[in-house]
């Protein structure tokens, strides 16, 4: 379960490789029993973190309390067309709730516009809600040109996030090797690049690893996992 696995931005063994994922249930039909089974699941197999809708964090709080699953919500989410305001409300108000990490769209409308200014204080805006808690920016890249890709990047690291994501899942498409290696190469090593969307299988988890993600979200975790074990 150890042995060396991907061979570009970095290598990881499988445990290595496990905590990276992010066990996500975000549909918007979820039910209580759909997030005690994806936090049962996160235990049992030693995911990084469970990521859910906001109104079932105090519920799954009590669910991951003393174990090192963390527990991450969303914001502005999955348009990201909410106002600032709204936005860092959210944001105080799940880390309040004990949520480790915030996931956040990024303002699409004001990027493709150009207002780099209304779209940075937007991200500022959340990261300092945050209170220190880690802020992952999602920029929906199945919306974005490559420029605009690139762009979305440089202005969040410039805004302090932790992470930049590519996808909320609910866009036409989801996650591509081409765009988190786009992503790797404009914020450097030092900034998060997370992978979601679409990614069902080891085959599709490895590539995203390889081309520069180290956080992978995924509602097929586990049957990612198994895959991995009989590898």
């Amino acid at each position: 379960m150890n042995n060396v696995i991907g061979v570009g931005f970095m290598n990881v063994t499988r445990k290595e490789l496990v905590k990276m994922i992010d066990h996500t249930q975000l549909k918007p039909d979820a039910t209580y029993d759909e997030i005690e089974k994806l936090c049962k699941e996160a235990l049992k197999y030693g995911f990084y973190s469970v990521v859910i809708n906001p109104s079932f964090v105090p519920y799954a709080s009590k669910l991951v309390k003393g174990s090192d699953v963390k527990l991450v919500s969303v914001v502005g989410f999955p348009l990201g067309a909410s106002t600032t305001e709204v936005k860092a409300f959210e944001t105080r108000d799940l880390v309040e709730k004990g949520c480790d990490e915030v996931d956040m769209v990024i303002n699409i409308g004001a990027l493709k516009s150009r207002e780099y200014e209304v779209m940075t204080r937007d991200i500022k805006a959340v990261v300092e809600a945050a209170q220190g808690a880690s802020v992952k920016v999602i920029i929906e890249t199945c919306y974005l040109t490559d420029e605009e890709k690139i762009k979305a990047c440089e202005f969040s690291k410039k805004a302090g996030a932790s992470f930049v994501k590519t996808s909320t899942g609910f866009g036409p498409s989801g996650a591509l090797a081409s765009d988190v290696k786009l992503m790797r190469m404009t914020v450097g090593r030092d900034m998060g690049v997370k992978a979601a969307g679409g990614i069902r299988d080891f085959k599709t988890t490895l590539k995203m690893v390889e081309a520069g993600a180290n956080r992978i979200g995924a509602s097929h975790s586990v049957s990612i996992i198994e895959e991995i074990s009989k590898t």
